[in-house]
């Protein structure tokens, strides 16, 4: 079950990546680029959103859920241990004057 979450995971982030470079920005044309907005609204010419917009939205909650997944998977798989279980504290003693 792991392996399977962490695999779906994996993929979602690859396209994740993908599908955000793939979208177009805000302000892309040339008056974005020196800070103009032209006759645009104050929101941008942004609309509905797109078909790029709502497959990165089911991606981001795909990738928290297997996020969460993975760490509910990895701590019954380790048994909730913690990584510094192991190890002594030291205690400095104050230095003599």
């Amino acid at each position: 079950m792991f392996y399977l979450v962490l695999a779906i995971h994996v993929l979602v982030c690859i396209f994740l990546v993908i599908v955000i470079l793939l979208q177009q920005g805000k302000s892309a044309d040339l008056a974005g680029a020196f800070g103009g907005q032209g006759s645009q609204t104050a929101f941008g010419p942004r609309g509905a959103a797109n078909v790029l917009t709502r497959i990165t939205t089911w991606c981001a909650v795909i990738f928290m859920l297997t996020s969460i997944g993975l760490t509910i998977l990895m701590q019954k798989r380790t048994g909730g241990h913690s990584v510094l279980e192991g190890t002594g504290t030291t205690q400095s003693t104050p230095a003599k004057k």
